[in-house]
């Protein structure tokens, strides 16, 4: 039997990828770029959320002994950040100052803010270019001016505290919510071509569920530093990054893989 050629071997390396596991709530608008990306390239994608977050009460934030209004400006990573920082406001009966400075990893998040602020009205600021270190580069403007409140997830590292004391900021972790691992036996039965993470959470949980799990040829993505860490850490091969400088989003990076390996529907 003849050899492959070079290009064949490319050919044979990069099958049609047919199934991609998205690890996140499907979302509500019809308008996704995910759902146009699935009709360009005709695959079909699964959406399953591999963690949900829960809220911290009241009582449980009183113990960490810390006073909102002592805080001038809050730090928001997240949406689940956006939604618990007012949520645990409300639950206190604490009316947040219109002097308040919100500083936002992306422009999505801040703008996310509109559900809860008369965005206008108030002092609103994002990192140009999505990244913790453009973040970093907006609050430094700040730094002996504000005292900042971090929202953060219960029991996570994130990127951002260790920059801030490494800088020297006046601020503090206010632990708002925690996540925790959903039930994914059933949907990793079906097997996937693609598995795309958002958190490291989301991670943990594959090994939760499958302490053995192998990746056997599945192709892993993985959206952030922390989450790529947390693949190549639990020693999966981690073949799709965003944000990179040509793919700052995950729909951006699965086009790219997708446009070498699948045609365009016709």
């Amino acid at each position: 039997m003849a050899k492959a050629t070079k290009s064949q071997s490319k050919i044979i390396e990069k099958k049609r990828i047919e199934h991609i596991l998205i690890t996140q709530p499907k979302p509500e608008s019809d308008k996704s770029p995910y759902f146009d990306l699935a009709k360009k390239y005709n695959v079909e994608l699964e959406f399953f959320p591999f963690i949900r977050v829960e809220g911290l009460n009241a009582k449980e934030f009183r113990k960490q002994k810390l006073d909102i209004s002592d805080f001038s400006a809050v730090i928001l990573v997240s949406r689940n950040a956006v939604d618990h920082f007012f949520r645990i406001c409300e639950e206190l009966k604490f009316k947040v100052s219109q002097d308040m400075k919100y500083f936002c990893v992306t422009e999505a998040v801040a703008l996310y803010l509109q559900k809860f602020i008369l965005y206008r009205k108030r002092k609103v600021f994002f990192s140009a270019d999505g990244t913790t270190e453009g973040l970093m580069d907006v609050l430094q403007k700040y730094k002996d001016r504000e005292r900042f409140m971090l929202p953060v997830s219960e029991n996570t590292k994130n990127d951002l505290s260790p920059l801030l004391i490494n800088k020297g900021f006046t601020f503090s972790e206010a632990v708002l919510y925690r996540t925790v691992s959903n039930e994914v036996q059933n949907v990793m039965k079906k097997g996937h071509d693609v598995i795309v993470f958002f958190s490291p959470f989301s991670v943990d949980t594959l090994f939760h569920n499958d302490p053995k799990y192998k990746q056997n040829g599945t192709l892993i993505g993985a959206f952030g530093h922390t989450t790529s860490k947390a693949v190549e850490d639990a020693g999966l091969k981690l073949t799709i990054k965003a944000p990179a400088p040509n793919t700052p989003s995950m729909v951006a990076a699965l086009e790219q893989l997708l446009g070498e390996t699948n045609k365009k529907a016709e």
